[in-house]
């Protein structure tokens, strides 16, 4: 199986299944000499990790990342930092009755095409609890980008919106409600939204925004190395991303140049920002922003006709545990693979600029 590498230069390899002993990672790249805060680590997965409130899957792991190289006296030492993450709240008895049956919307059919053979359990390689690896990655590339900020939030849940611009936004107040929105109010509707979804056994889609501040000018690579193309491959390598738009977006295909053009000020800067931060595919020093589309969860607690390996039309209905909405717990994930982007290209823009 390919596709487990992340990066160049900055890289993560990630391994390990949902309801396995174990998942974890193998981080190369990271500069030596990076004195790390754990408990900032930790705070990241615990930002991911599920039962965290009423709104998201019921499953309990306390994700506790331990490692086990590349690190000594709290400081990377150059070498591969290697680490795992022990699974210890596995039911596996719940996916027992879709072991011959194909789950619509999954990777269950295309898995068994490819393979000839998959870990029902809960989804196995492409269960989202992959994503823990990328959250202690992307941890420490956000401490390596020490003088860079990231934030993501919940901007959509279904029809509801966060109308205002993330300029007028506290960011301050993401982490202060379940559904992660930086405005209260907003974020009352949209958790009332998801818990009515959830009392129908059905699921809701939504958005997540980031923005990056103070990355410098100058990282990303012509061509085919874009920045903003290996942004658009990192969050669309998250589980259930449908979408990706950077700067203006799809808005902008409705725009004429003359609006859209971004124009300089004396010090480089631009009076607006409709680029997104990336012109020609490399960063101009302003605020990077794009938004991500997340699909709804497809195990839905209502029946539904599948097909199983025999090639017969069944019923189905979904047991277990299950966000409702992915959204919430999506934020760190968003934020972690927009970190191991950044940390990447800043170790080639540094390299070609000695």
């Amino acid at each position: 199986m390919a596709g487990n590498t992340f990066g160049k230069l900055f890289k993560l390899t990630t391994f390990g299944e949902s309801h396995g002993s174990a998942i974890g990672g193998v981080i190369d790249g990271c500069p030596a000499g990076l004195k790390l805060d754990f408990k900032a680590i930790q705070h990241e997965l615990d930002r991911r990790k599920p039962g965290q409130s009423n709104i998201v899957t019921q499953r309990k792991e306390p994700d506790t990342v331990e490692f086990l190289s590349g690190i000594f006296e709290g400081q990377t030492t150059g070498t591969s930092i290697g680490f795992i993450i022990k699974n210890t709240n596995q039911k596996s008895k719940d996916y027992s009755h879709i072991k011959d049956v194909y789950r619509p919307s999954h990777a269950d059919y295309t898995y068994d095409k490819k393979y000839g053979h998959r870990d029902y359990r809960g989804g196995g390689r492409s269960s989202a609890r992959e994503t823990a690896c990328r959250v202690v990655a992307g941890a420490i590339a956000k401490q390596f980008l020490s003088t860079t900020s990231i934030h993501a939030y919940t901007s959509s849940v279904g029809n509801i919106y966060l109308e205002k611009p993330y300029q007028d936004l506290d960011f301050n107040l993401t982490e202060s409600n379940d559904v992660r929105c930086p405005d209260n109010d907003v974020a009352a509707k949209m958790i009332d939204k998801i818990k009515s979804i959830r009392k129908e056994g059905d699921t809701i889609g939504g958005t997540v925004t980031c923005v990056l501040k103070h990355v410098p000018a100058g990282l990303g690579e012509p061509v085919f190395d874009k920045l903003h193309a290996e942004l658009g491959k990192a969050m669309l390598s998250i589980n259930a991303v449908k979408g990706f738009e950077y700067g203006s977006g799809f808005c902008g295909t409705k725009m004429k140049g003359s609006e859209h053009n971004d124009l300089f000020n004396k010090d480089g800067s631009t009076k607006t920002n409709l680029s997104g931060g990336i012109q020609g595919g490399i960063s101009n020093g302003m605020d990077i922003y794009f938004r991500i589309a997340f699909k709804p969860v497809a195990t839905i607690m209502q029946e539904q006709n599948t097909l199983n390996a025999k090639g017969n039309m069944v019923k189905m209905q979904g047991k277990g545990r299950h966000d409702p909405c992915v959204v919430p717990r999506a934020i760190p994930i968003v934020e972690a693979m927009a970190a191991l982007v950044l940390a990447d290209y800043y170790l080639q823009h540094k390299i070609y600029n000695k």
